[in-house]
């Protein structure tokens, strides 16, 4: 982990780099992450109070699912109150939308009509969100108090997870997607599934790009360090020259 002191120059000097700013946009995210962990723990409730309309394995795995969300984003609403102040932060709006996007999108899954499936595969799905959710709560509390929504330089991590790929909790988050997307499996589904890749890649990219403008110690990191799949799972997989490398 690099600790450093120095403050993004000029921070402060619009809006975008206010506490305000900073502020506001910490409180928004920790009222929709309350709403998505109401939500959850109304689902649970519900499961549990429904219990005998089905199969009471699957009941469980239902209930176990919406508990591991709901402990996540409690987390992940605790640490976006508690964590460091950015050094930098990304300039423009691309990098804002797109963070928001990545990060929210996939809520209108919930929305979608759920799909006629086998017990089996429901399990799947119930397994995945739960081994999802459950990694990235461990992930998460790695990361700790530099954890952003928007693409912010606040400190780097390079031991445990990050040791292994620079993009962990996006690859535990991605575990539970595909568990959720198969329980709405649908053209829609899928449409908001690549729209949610894309906009989750550009989040990468623009953290990388700050990331390596922030920390000197990046670009060694990044060039030891894949993006997503761990080495010793395919070999030896390059990860870009460093002009490439952004994160």
């Amino acid at each position: 982990m690099i600790k450093t002191g120095k403050r993004q120059a000029g921070c402060g000097s619009n809006w975008f780099e206010s506490s305000a700013y900073d502020w506001m946009i910490r409180l928004a995210i920790v009222l929709v992450f309350t709403f998505l962990i109401l939500a959850n723990v109304n689902g649970t409730i519900q499961a549990a109070v429904n219990w005998k309309q089905q199969a009471l394995d699957h009941t469980l795995l239902n209930m176990a699912a919406r508990v591991s969300s709901a402990l996540f984003l409690a987390l992940a609403a605790v640490t976006t109150l508690t964590r460091l102040p950015p050094i930098r932060k990304a300039a423009g709006i691309e990098p804002r939308i797109s963070a928001l996007l990545g990060t929210f999108l996939l809520t209108s899954l919930a929305m979608l009509p759920r799909a006629e499936f086998a017990p089996i595969s429901l399990a799947i799905s119930s397994v995945l969100v739960i081994a999802g959710m459950a990694a990235s709560f461990v992930v998460l509390r790695w990361l700790g108090k530099s954890f952003s929504i928007m693409a912010e330089a606040r400190q780097l991590i390079t031991h445990g997870p990050y040791a292994f790929v620079r993009h962990p909790l996006y690859i535990c988050e991605e575990v539970a997607v595909i568990g959720v997307f198969m329980q709405v499996i649908s053209p829609l589904a899928l449409t908001i599934l690549i729209a949610h890749a894309f906009f989750q890649f550009r989040r990468m990219l623009n953290e990388e790009r700050i990331l390596k403008t922030t920390f000197a110690e990046y670009e060694s990191y990044a060039e030891r360090t894949p993006r997503l799949i761990p080495r010793r799972w395919v070999g030896w997989i390059p990860t870009g020259t460093p002009a490439e490398v952004a994160r």
